[in-house]
């Protein structure tokens, strides 16, 4: 009986997406749709919407089948396409190249997100609160200018340096640099050398003998 059951186990093995696996709550989809794909997946092509075949395989019911079907082609996860077999009758297809699309715009839409998100939390870091959402946008404005992250970083610590937290200054160092053609670090460390050497020759020493002071 035991090996019967362990043959059983071993029939068929279910391929499942580790990306789907790792990212279908924040798809929309609950654990009952995850299934169903899962199953939907690992079907030859071209799938055959036999609801009776996929209520028994999976030990639901049938209306349980149509609902979750319906749900994922609402959900823009699948298609349902009427075509001829190969008797001349029309049958359901089911089409999964929505759900490939999703997960491929989903996982570009995250590496964006993740590749930004790295200039927003320095941002916090360095001011030691969190961002508004109008301090959001104005971040994501300065990168839409084509500012460069390390000269929008550059700017906050030079804005941290000095004492002023506020994002008005940052906005006039990012201005007065892309004036002057500061593009890079390197650019940024000539500026500030410069600033620092013409400062140091405009202090004006009194001309006055200290030595022969009669008063």
């Amino acid at each position: 009986m035991s090996n019967k059951v362990v043959n059983l186990l071993k029939n068929k093995n279910y391929v499942v997406p580790e990306y789907l696996l790792k990212n279908y709550l924040n798809l929309g989809l609950n654990s009952n749709l995850l299934i169903i794909i899962i199953y939907l997946i690992n079907l030859d092509m071209p799938i055959i919407c036999d609801y009776k075949k996929i209520s028994e395989d999976l030990n639901v019911t049938k209306n349980e089948i149509l609902s979750a079907i319906n749900e994922l082609k609402e959900k823009g996860f699948i298609e349902i396409e009427l075509k001829k077999n190969s008797s001349s009758r029309l049958e359901e297809y089911i089409i999964l190249e929505p759900l490939y699309n999703k997960l491929f715009l989903f996982m570009i839409d995250k590496e964006e997100v993740k590749e930004d998100s790295n200039i927003y939390s320095t941002f916090e870091k360095e001011l030691g609160r969190t961002l508004s959402p109008i301090e959001y946008e104005l971040i994501a404005g300065w990168l839409d200018m084509n500012y460069k992250e390390e000269i929008i970083l550059a700017a906050l610590k030079e804005a941290v340096f000095n004492g002023v937290n506020n994002f008005r200054y940052i906005d006039r160092i990012l201005f007065e640099w892309n004036k002057k053609g500061i593009d890079s670090i390197d650019k940024v460390d000539r500026n500030k050398k410069e600033f620092k050497k013409q400062k140091e020759e405009d202090i004006e020493v009194p001309d006055y003998d200290w030595l022969n002071d009669n008063e």
